[in-house]
């Protein structure tokens, strides 16, 4: 390996031995320690102008001036350049080099390499002992992924060494899994390797984005099942074919043509960058992850988006022959750069660099809120809330809708609303849905928003600061149309909240916006969310309660419905009218029902 000693006052002669040639160079400090790694097409070039140039950047000329000694290693290409900088990065940590450190460690899902494999969540990676896939920038996205395998598979949950002679000397007894039917017993040999290996392989390939092989196995063991006359096993595999179609559509999906790609996008100011990658499997976002990069030299966009794509790649295993990114970069990736005008593709680019800005301005946000020790807790979350959802007044009102039905019966709605961030329930909304026939979430969504705003428009009451729809796409249009049919599209900001990755969409957008998981501007959003589900469970269940005494009470000869609702708002319950005297009872409905009433409830407590 060359070995150049060189004086900061002396470098002229030293630089001349440096060759024009592809490789990594290393500078070191006066006390031997590796201060800066970098790479170069050209190493006389690239390590020539950190000495004849006149950097206006203060922490270059620091650098400059603690050099003391240089190392460089050639090497064939460019890309292996990259390889061996980013390894001597990882190994040395040199002060003075960009580290792509993130004091998150993302969990994994694991396919153990063992016979009938375990499938479990983890964030230690040892690739000697299973498959991994993931990271998971988002662990409840993962765990609904691990929830849908139980449901689908009959994976086994102990740690139990399930060789083939443990199993043959009967070694083992079945568990309590076994009797909830949630596993087949491998332990005993009730189960075969080969029935458990194709299960598991099935859920490799959802973990691929690959459903047509699972969907495919699940409608072949339906059919034949029902020309069997086994019809319940039938329904069973039904039930399991439409869990993993459910599950898919609520995916965040592209256009499936766009095939495998990886989308990757960077904005910077003068301390720091910000990238989002997104790697896309079949149409569908399999992983995402946004990350802030502190400049430490005066590192371009290009140099630091290389850095980042190569790490990401590497991390998540991508092998896409497409790179879609907002900027010109170079790279010995054995794929496609391109940088999209229009199309899906170009939605996936605005996709991703709308998550870059939002970290970014959360940042920002994050420290003004910081910096402000007089701003209280309240006015904090709000103005994180406006930043998050680019508002352009602070959400001081906020109402969210929700719907509630079972099986179809009695379809009610809930409107909560919150003020300066705390429930106001004097402001509460119950609707029982008028104009819909069974259950139809987005009709309903429509119905309720229009009322609710139409009274409002007429007895010129305020409006609120931001409408939240609990629901993803389908609800939240259904809403939209409604503030259109009265007028007040594009007035009131409104969002709607998917529940199962908590993602927020905005109108006429179709990919949505992913809040970080911890931020307090989403916890308000879920508390609010929570607060109108919880609102609507529990109107609906005094509905179907309210009907079910109703119904009762018409088991009486010569009561109708009307008068025993009637009966039940004056007593409020069944009990109170089974104990009230006939002549009480007699002022409502007159003496001739009053005794039927009661001869009723006599002869119901004499069964």
């Amino acid at each position: 390996m060359p070995l150049i000693t060189m004086s900061v006052f002396d470098y002229k002669a030293e630089l001349a031995k440096i060759p024009a040639e592809p490789g990594v160079y290393r500078y070191f400090s006066e006390e031997g320690e590796i201060i800066y790694v970098g790479k170069a097409k050209s190493l006389k070039n690239r390590v020539s102008s950190y000495f004849v140039k006149n950097h206006a950047d203060r922490k270059t000329r620091r650098l400059v001036s603690q050099i003391r000694r240089i190392e460089f290693t050639i090497v064939h290409t460019e890309f292996d350049a990259l390889l061996l900088e980013n390894q001597l990065i990882k190994r040395y940590q040199p002060r003075f080099n960009i580290l792509l450190r993130d004091d998150k460690t993302y969990p994994f899902i694991k396919i153990f390499n063992e016979p009938f494999p375990r499938v479990e969540s983890t964030r230690r990676v040892d690739k000697k002992t299973g498959t991994y896939f993931g990271p998971f920038a988002n662990p409840r996205a993962m765990y609904n992924l691990l929830d849908m395998f139980r449901e689908l598979y009959s994976l086994r949950t102990c740690n139990l060494n399930l060789s083939p002679e443990h199993i043959k000397a009967d070694k083992y007894k079945v568990c309590m899994e076994y009797h909830l039917k949630r596993c087949k017993g491998p332990c005993v040999g009730l189960q075969p390797l080969e029935e458990y290996e194709q299960e598991v392989a099935q859920i490799q390939q959802i973990l691929k984005g690959q459903m047509s092989i699972p969907q495919q196995y699940f409608k072949q063991n339906m059919v034949q099942a029902a020309e069997k006359l086994e019809f319940e096993k039938a329904h069973d595999w039904k039930i399991k074919l439409e869990l993993l179609q459910n599950f898919q559509t609520k995916s965040t999906v592209v256009n499936p043509k766009i095939g495998n790609v990886d989308v990757i996008v960077i904005a910077s100011d003068e301390e720091a960058a910000y990238v989002n990658y997104l790697k896309i499997v079949n149409g569908y976002i399999m992983a995402a992850q946004t990350l802030e990069v502190k400049k430490k030299l005066e590192e371009t966009d290009e140099e630091i988006l290389a850095l980042v794509l190569f790490e990401m790649r590497t991390t998540y295993e991508s092998e896409a022959k497409e790179i879609i990114t907002n900027i010109e970069i170079t790279t010995d990736f054995k794929a496609e750069i391109t940088i999209p005008k229009i199309g899906d593709k170009r939605s996936l680019l605005e996709m991703a660099l709308k998550n870059v800005h939002y970290f970014r301005k959360e940042k920002a946000e994050r420290q003004l809120i910081e910096a402000s020790a007089t701003t209280n807790r309240r006015d904090r979350v709000l103005i994180k809330l406006k930043a998050d959802l680019q508002l352009k007044t602070l959400p001081r009102h906020i109402e969210c809708f929700d719907n509630s039905n079972i099986q179809g019966t009695n379809p009610v709605s809930a409107m909560v609303c919150f003020k300066e961030g705390r429930a106001s329930k004097k402001d509460y909304r119950h609707f029982s849905i008028k104009t819909v026939v069974g259950p139809n979430d987005f009709a309903s969504m429509y119905e309720v928003v229009t009322r609710r705003y139409t009274r409002l428009l007429e007895e010129n009451a305020p409006l609120p600061d931001l409408i939240v729809i609990d629901g993803g796409k389908g609800q939240l249009s259904a809403a939209c149309d409604a503030l259109k049919a009265v007028g007040l599209y594009g007035k009131v900001p409104i969002v709607g909240i998917a529940k199962r990755l908590e993602e927020i969409y905005f109108p006429e957008d179709t990919l949505p916006l992913y809040i970080d998981k911890k931020s307090e501007s989403l916890r308000l959003i879920q508390q609010i969310r929570d607060e109108a589900h919880r609102f609507a469970i529990t109107y609906h269940r005094d509905k179907r309660s309210r009907n079910a005494i109703v119904s009762e009470l018409e088991n009486v000869d010569g009561i109708g419905k009307k008068t025993a609702a009637n009966l039940l708002k004056e007593f409020k319950s069944v009990k109170a009218i089974r104990e009230a005297d006939a002549e009480k009872i007699a002022a409502f409905v007159g003496k001739d029902k009053a005794q039927k009433i009661k001869e009723y409830f006599a002869q119901q407590q004499g069964e």
